[in-house]
């Protein structure tokens, strides 16, 4: 994938729009009748349209965020927590869009010990740092969601090569 990314990601996974909502409404299905939860916190930034959908769907009204920044352009830093929540977690249900290597789930986990933590999509790495996913993905696979692109002109992927 040349330099956005190097050899980690092989593969992209472009995520439409319908996807995430059909996605997020399949989380949201499977975490009926797990836990009654008092609110839902997003994990910003990947984790907030999820979160609020789930919100929606699950009739919680009580949306909080976390701000955790590990990403640049394609590769995975250094973890920065850049609003953190109070409490154990107890009642809480943490929503995210992936977790990749686990990194930021395991510094919101540590954060709300208590909490039930979901995520739309996982990787093999991060896998075992959530309670709760849809999808599966392997790991040099890098997952574009809708947020983050364009539309554009694709090349068929026999040209790709």
């Amino acid at each position: 994938m040349g330099e956005l990314g190097g050899e980690r990601y092989q593969k992209t996974y472009p995520i439409s729009w319908e996807q995430i909502h059909r996605d997020c409404k399949a989380l949201a299905w499977r975490l009926v009748g797990i836990g009654k939860w008092k609110r839902i916190v997003g994990i910003a930034r990947g984790g907030l349209i999820p979160a609020a959908i789930i919100a929606r769907e699950l009739s919680i009204r009580l949306v909080d965020t976390v701000c955790v920044s590990s990403y640049t352009i394609r590769t995975q830093g250094e973890i920065s927590i850049l609003k953190e929540i109070s409490g154990d977690g107890e009642g809480c249900l943490i929503i995210d869009d992936l977790v990749d290597t686990g990194k930021t789930a395991k510094v919101v986990r540590k954060m709300l010990p208590k909490a039930h933590f979901a995520a739309v999509y996982a990787k093999p790495e991060g896998r075992a740092y959530v309670d709760t996913f849809i999808t599966e993905v392997s790991q040099d696979t890098w997952i574009l969601f809708p947020w983050d692109a364009e539309t554009a002109y694709a090349k068929p992927i026999v040209d790709q090569e």
